[in-house]
C-alpha cells in the first residue's frame, strides 16, 4: 500500500504497526484502553494525571500483562506527584515517556533518556519546540488549539507551517482536530511521523467512559467544544477545551475565588494552580466515571463534530488506514493522469 511509505518514520520510532496514537486522557486512558489500542495496531498512552504513585505502578503492570505491544506513560509536569511519577516510570523501565502540561527541565528529559526511554514532548509554539529539542526531546507532539483537554494557544494549521515544515531533526507527531483517515494522509504527506487522536477513541467500544459521556459526544457539534478563558494573568491557567455545560461555569467561579485568595495573600500562585488541576481531575471523573454530564467536565476536541458512532477500536483504526490509502490513491491518479 502507498500508505506504508508514509508510515515508515512513525513505525520505526514507536514500534507499533501504525503510528496512530491515542492521547492520554485522565480517567479514560486506562490499561484496558491502552492495551486494546496496542493490540489493534495503534499506540496507547497511560494518563498519569494526579493519580497516586502506587496506582500508576499498578496500571503500568496491568498494561504490560494485557499487551505485548509498546505503549507510553504520559506525565503532567504540573501534577503534585510529578517527580515521583517520573522516577517511577524511569525505575520501571518504561519505553516511552511523554511530558505534558508544562515545560520539562533539561535534567528531567535527560533522566528519562538515561533510563532508556524515548521522550516525546508537547510543543504548542515554535520557540517551545526549539527549546525542547535543545533539551533533548526525541520527538515532538504538535498539538493545535482545536484539541480537547489542556491546549496551547495556536491553531494546528499555523503550527504545521512553523514547525513541521522547518524541523527535520526529530520525528514530529500531530494532534488536534483529527478524526479521519483522509486528514491523516495529508498530514503524513506533509512530513508528520504520525498522528494522535483522543476524542475519536472515546467513541470506541473498548473505552470505559460512562454511556452518558459518549452519548453527549455523539450529539455534540464542533462549535460546542469551547476553550476556557483566563481571567487574570496573576493566575496563569492552561486553557481547557470541553463541551460547554454547568461545569464550565463552575470553573469560571473557581478562578474568581482563587484570584481573591491571591489578592489577600491567603494562597500562593503554585497552590492556586494545583487547585485548578484538582478541579479538572474531579470534574472529569464526575463526567467520565459517574456520568454527570451537567456539572462534570466534558473534555473534547472540535473533532467531536466529526464523531457520530461508537465502534470497536480495530474498526476505527482499520478505517483510518483504509481511508488514508484511498486518499493517496486518489491523489496519485490526479497527479499521474493516463
Amino acid at each position: 500500500m502507498l500508505i506504508d511509505r508514509f508510515f515508515e518514520k512513525g513505525r520505526a520510532f514507536l514500534g507499533s504497526r501504525f503510528p496512530i496514537m491515542c492521547g492520554a486522557m485522565t480517567w479514560v486512558s486506562d490499561p484496558n484502553l491502552v492495551s486494546a489500542i496496542g493490540n489493534a495496531g495503534g499506540f496507547g498512552l497511560l494518563a498519569a494525571g494526579n493519580m497516586p504513585v502506587d496506582v500508576l505502578r499498578s496500571q503500568i503492570e496491568q498494561t504490560r500483562q494485557l499487551t505485548q505491544q509498546p505503549f507510553g506513560v504520559n506525565i503532567i509536569t504540573l501534577a503534585p506527584a510529578y517527580q515521583d511519577h517520573l522516577d517511577l516510570a524511569c525505575n520501571m523501565g518504561c519505553e516511552f515517556i511523554v511530558f505534558a502540561g508544562g515545560i520539562p527541565k533539561k535534567k528531567e528529559i535527560q533522566q528519562a533518556r538515561e533510563a532508556g526511554a524515548k521522550v516525546i514532548c508537547f510543543a504548542s509554539t515554535a520557540p517551545l519546540a526549539m527549546m525542547l529539542i535543545e533539551r533533548g526531546a526525541d520527538a515532538l507532539m504538535l498539538e493545535g488549539f482545536e484539541a480537547g483537554g489542556h491546549i496551547g494557544p495556536i491553531a494546528l494549521s499555523v503550527l504545521i507551517q512553523q514547525i513541521l515544515f522547518t524541523v527535520d531533526s526529530v520525528p514530529i507527531f500531530i494532534a488536534g482536530g483529527i478524526a479521519t483517515g483522509r486528514m491523516m494522509a495529508h498530514l503524513l504527506m506533509m512530513g508528520a511521523a504520525g498522528i494522535q487522536m483522543g476524542t475519536r477513541f472515546v467513541m470506541s467500544e473498548e473505552c470505559s467512559a460512562h454511556p452518558n459521556f459518549k452519548e453527549t459526544f455523539k450529539k455534540a457539534k464542533a462549535k460546542d467544544a469551547v476553550a476556557t478563558p483566563q481571567f487574570d494573568g496573576r493566575l496563569p491557567v492552561i486553557p481547557v477545551r470541553a463541551l460547554k455545560n454547568d461545569g464550565t461555569i463552575e470553573f469560571g467561579k473557581l478562578q474568581l475565588e482563587l484570584l481573591y485568595k491571591l489578592e489577600n495573600q491567603s494562597m500562593d500562585r503554585d497552590e492556586a494552580q494545583y487547585e485548578v488541576e484538582r478541579f479538572w481531575v474531579g470534574a472529569l471523573k464526575r463526567a467520565v466515571i459517574d456520568g454527570d454530564v451537567i456539572k462534570g467536565s466534558l473534555m473534547a476536541g472540535q473533532s467531536v463534530g466529526l464523531v457520530e458512532d461508537v465502534k470497536p477500536l480495530k474498526t476505527i483504526i482499520d478505517e483510518m488506514v483504509e481511508h488514508a490509502e484511498a486518499e493517496l490513491q486518489r491523489l496519485k491518479k490526479v497527479l499521474t493522469p493516463e
